[in-house]
């Protein structure tokens, strides 16, 4: 079921969505050459418990089979795109890292991703980054009320096509929150327009592109969790929650609520 959230529900949302803002901030001061994954997820872990809430990512487990997942945050370096697990790794100048981070308040949740540059990295992967996040937010200024969920996702990929030849992966998406993190509908990268749920007023949705440097193709490693490219091409993943309001798309888990981003796109009619 997908579950309408009422203007009050929307404000405790908005809450928890600060706590993921503010946490991300310091994690990408934090994201230096020599800081390990660990060290990253402590200072998440901190940010969030500090402000009141629980990190939604920690003891997850979706099913069974799967382990609990071991972190606070998702900590996904290079050609990992996806779910990599904190550890001792050191980041060095050079990497880029994809930061996925959540949090829980007053039963709410929040849930937004950055990818990172470590240092100096090649042009083409600033490229790479810079492409995926302003898919990302064209594709939540593409959600209109009475509007389809399909029309973020081909609004993704049309800029994404735009752009040069990304690989887009089709095998993770965003997705529906509220009380809980993962909710429908699903909310793909990609497709055609007018297909799907009908957009409205107190509808919140993590909308969260993933591409590469190379092709599509991905692949779990063996502890479970962490995805990667198969061809070892470097991956940029960002996302965002965003609330359906009267006025439009009201980004949850941004500093500013998205106003920087989805006026300049305005501005340009993007």
């Amino acid at each position: 079921m997908i579950q309408i959230k009422t203007e009050a529900e929307v404000a405790l949302m908005r809450e928890a969505g600060l706590v993921v803002g503010r946490t991300l901030e310091l994690l990408r001061a934090a994201a230096v050459p020599g800081a390990t994954t660990k060290g990253l997820d402590e200072i998440a872990e901190a940010s969030i418990r500090d402000a009141g809430g629980i990190p939604s990512f920690l003891g997850y487990q979706p099913h069974p089979s799967v382990p609990p997942f071991a972190g606070s945050i998702c900590a996904s370096v290079n050609d990992e795109i996806v779910h990599g697990i904190p550890g001792p790794r050191e980041l060095r100048d050079g990497d880029v890292i994809s930061i996925d981070c959540g949090a829980i308040l007053d039963g709410w949740h929040g849930d937004a991703a950055i990818t990172v540059a470590v240092g100096e990295v090649p042009a083409e992967v600033t490229e790479l980054m810079r492409v995926c996040e302003e898919s990302m937010w064209r594709g939540i200024a593409a959600a209109r009320l009475d509007g389809r969920v399909s029309d973020i996702g081909h609004a993704i990929e049309t800029y994404i096509r735009s752009e040069g030849d990304y690989g887009i992966i089709e095998e993770y998406g965003g997705h529906g929150i509220g009380t809980e993190m993962h909710q429908e509908p699903h909310v793909l990268n990609y497709g055609r327009p007018g297909r799907g749920p009908r957009l409205q007023k107190g509808l919140v949705l993590a909308v969260e592109p993933m591409i590469t440097l190379g092709a599509r193709f991905t692949q779990e490693l063996d502890d479970n969790w962490t995805v990667s490219t198969t061809d070892g091409s470097p991956a940029a993943h960002f996302e965002h929650t965003f609330a359906l309001t009267d006025d439009g798309p009201w980004v949850l888990t941004a500093l500013d609520g998205g106003a920087d981003w989805l006026g300049r796109l305005a501005a340009s009619g993007g």
